[in-house]
């Protein structure tokens, strides 16, 4: 059966998707004042950051409609799988599950196979998890099979750390309900944030010293991937308008274990908004 991935744009593109021919990418949108864009293939970070930085406010989001959702679904494959943000931090999941119901409406007589994933995160763990199905769907495995190893993969198989310059982004657009309000008033401290179980983000270790954290984040994820056997494990770190960190604490995480492969890149639109100027998020497979 043929096959289509179809992301949100928080998907951060890796350099193995560049020549897929069956994904698509479904942008949210992204305002600062009056500017307003989608979060696609023209999104220049650089340029984004320094309107944010000059605007002096926060940036706003909005989630793909069910609309585009539906529109993408129709596409000539078999097999349909949606990838989206966790649901805990943005309404594009339950956009997702609503274009999914608009094409069945739509299309009563269509006979494909449709799933919306729920990353439980965002980022290169939507990335990673782009790369797993499409493994498994030129694997040949079953429709149902590949629902199945996908929602493991990423509840037990994935991991994302961030560490931001600064939380006022996450904080002022309400982002940071799941935390202790006593963790507020540490918004100077660089501070290590991991993805939980359900979606949601639990502080993991800080430092008054982003790069000390980094170090820290480094040492962190070497103790939860401890015995495991990361030969063929792959390792993400997408970061905003910080290459010189990334490389940082690629080196310091190469230091302590032997991930596979480890790729930088830069954070898609969405991404590059909630973690800000400065931001570094590490996503990984285990």
């Amino acid at each position: 059966m043929s096959y289509r991935i179809i992301a949100d744009s928080c998907c951060d593109k890796t350099a193995r998707m560049a020549d897929w021919k069956n994904i698509t990418f479904v942008p949210l949108t992204l305002s600062i004042g009056d500017y307003v864009i989608m979060d696609d293939e023209n999104f220049d970070q650089d340029d984004y950051i320094k309107r944010t930085l000059e605007h002096g406010d926060v940036a706003k989001t909005a989630c793909p409609s069910p609309e585009a959702w539906a529109e993408a679904i129709d596409c000539e494959e078999d097999d349909i799988y949606l990838l989206t943000i966790t649901d805990k931090l943005s309404g594009t999941y339950n956009s997702a599950l609503q274009g999914v119901m608009l094409y069945k409406e739509d299309h009563p007589e269509s006979t494909k196979n449709i799933y919306v994933f729920n990353s439980l995160a965002t980022s290169g763990i939507e990335s990673l998890t782009a790369e797993k199905i499409k493994e498994l769907g030129d694997s040949g495995k079953d429709f149902e099979s590949i629902v199945k190893i996908v929602d493991d993969f990423i509840l037990n198989h994935t991991a994302l750390y961030f560490c931001l310059e600064s939380l006022d982004v996450l904080r002022k657009n309400g982002r940071l309900f799941a935390l202790a309000a006593t963790l507020l008033k540490k918004l100077r401290l660089k501070m290590i944030f991991e993805r939980t179980q359900q979606g949601n983000i639990k502080l993991a270790g800080q430092d008054l010293v982003m790069n000390r954290s980094l170090i820290k984040m480094a040492g962190i994820i070497a103790e939860n991937v401890e015995g495991i056997d990361l030969s063929d494990k792959r390792l993400i770190i997408s970061h905003v308008c910080c290459p010189e960190k990334a490389e940082f604490l690629k080196e310091k995480i190469e230091a302590k274990v032997n991930f596979g492969d480890i790729e930088i890149l830069k954070c898609s639109g969405l991404n590059s908004t909630y973690a800000s100027n400065g931001g570094i998020i590490v996503s990984y497979t285990k």
